[in-house]
């Protein structure tokens, strides 16, 4: 059995958190998404989180030799991911997530009350290192693709769009907030590129160590930047969804299916969705008693209850795949994008 992490700092919001606003939330309509999503704000620009005592906490827990010996994970869209680690072997990062401080804030700035989406999405880290020598070499061909282009007199993707640290996607779940871990006071580049309802490229800028973004993800395609000027860039990618059952959830799985254990996920998957079912019911049983008290009932309210829960259960249906046919790291379908143009794009991309 894989030793436990050791006992540290308990979280508290007094002591941890160094909460500052957004200067700005891009809404869904701004960004051409107008009538997708759960909540109209789209994406925050970077914001203060946590003290850097909490980042050096997060860290010591997550890069931990217990994590990277039983919970590092490569896929087609990241070549190095850490996940599953909490609460066993990140108490610290799972309290914190859970605290009900931060749900608030999360929550405030996506524009709808959130909760994580299951423990085992808090949180996934993404992890690029750089060696000196890959630095430079970066740094040249970049300046070499630049002046080529201006004599050109094109312009064509940037260099760190052909070898992002998370490739384009959507995620999972309906919203993210990525916390930068990595100390980025040389780093160039890094950013978060979104693509647009117009097909256009909008880069929101990385965080600084502590600081953070939040992301409607599942309704956006994005990639996270490759960074010059630094050997790392980590990240902490905490998932979430709508605390109401009353709200849409348009979860899937395939991102996550690929990297995780499918007993843990399917499991946690199943309790909270079938959690959601239950109350749905309950609440429309409350209905036609109530109605029963008074000599009626609504046929067609019932029957489209009826197919709407028949349509979750599909989806559920859909999403967990039989363990025999998952791959470890292989994406089973392009559903993780809806551009054309992306799609195109992984299809030609050599697999794993």
């Amino acid at each position: 059995m894989a030793p436990k992490a050791l006992k540290g700092p308990t979280f508290d919001p007094e002591k941890h958190l160094n909460y500052q606003p957004p200067s700005k939330i891009w809404t869904m309509k701004e960004i051409g998404f107008a009538e997708k999503g759960v909540s109209p704000n789209a994406v925050s620009e970077p914001f203060p989180l946590f003290t850097e005592e909490a980042i050096q906490q997060m860290r010591a827990e997550v890069l931990s030799k217990p994590v990277w010996d039983n919970c590092k994970y490569s896929s087609e869209l990241a070549h190095c991911q850490l996940r599953g680690f909490a609460p066993e072997y990140a108490p610290f990062v799972y309290d914190a997530w859970r605290s009900p401080a931060v749900l608030s804030i999360v929550s405030k700035i996506a524009g709808v009350e959130l909760v994580p989406a299951m423990d085992l999405e808090i949180a996934h880290i993404n992890i690029s290192g750089n060696t000196q020598e890959q630095i430079e070499a970066v740094k040249q061909a970049l300046e070499e693709k630049s002046h080529r282009e201006a004599d050109e007199g094109v312009s064509g993707c940037p260099y760190e769009d052909d070898q992002p640290i998370v490739d384009w996607h959507t995620d999972s779940y309906p919203f993210v907030c990525v916390t930068m871990l990595s100390d980025c006071a040389n780093m160039i580049g890094g950013e978060t590129a979104l693509r647009t309802g117009t097909g256009q490229i909008m880069k929101v800028r990385g965080p600084a160590m502590g600081n953070a973004i939040v992301l409607q993800g599942r309704y956006i395609e994005h990639q996270a930047l490759r960074a010059l000027g630094t050997t790392e860039r980590i990240s902490m990618v905490t998932s979430f969804r709508p605390k109401s059952a009353f709200i849409k959830d348009d979860t899937v799985l395939t991102t996550v299916r690929p990297i995780s254990d499918l007993r843990e996920l399917y499991s946690q998957y199943a309790e909270y969705r079938f959690e959601m079912l239950e109350e749905r019911v309950r609440a429309h049983l409350k209905e036609i008693r109530e109605g029963k008290r008074a000599r009626r009932f609504d046929t067609k309210a019932t029957k489209a209850f009826i197919k709407e829960q028949r349509s979750f259960l599909d989806s559920m249906l859909h999403e967990l795949v039989d363990d025999e046919m998952v791959t470890a790291g292989i994406l089973d379908s392009e559903s993780h994008l809806f551009s054309d143009e992306l799609i195109v794009k992984y299809r030609k991309k050599p697999r794993l």
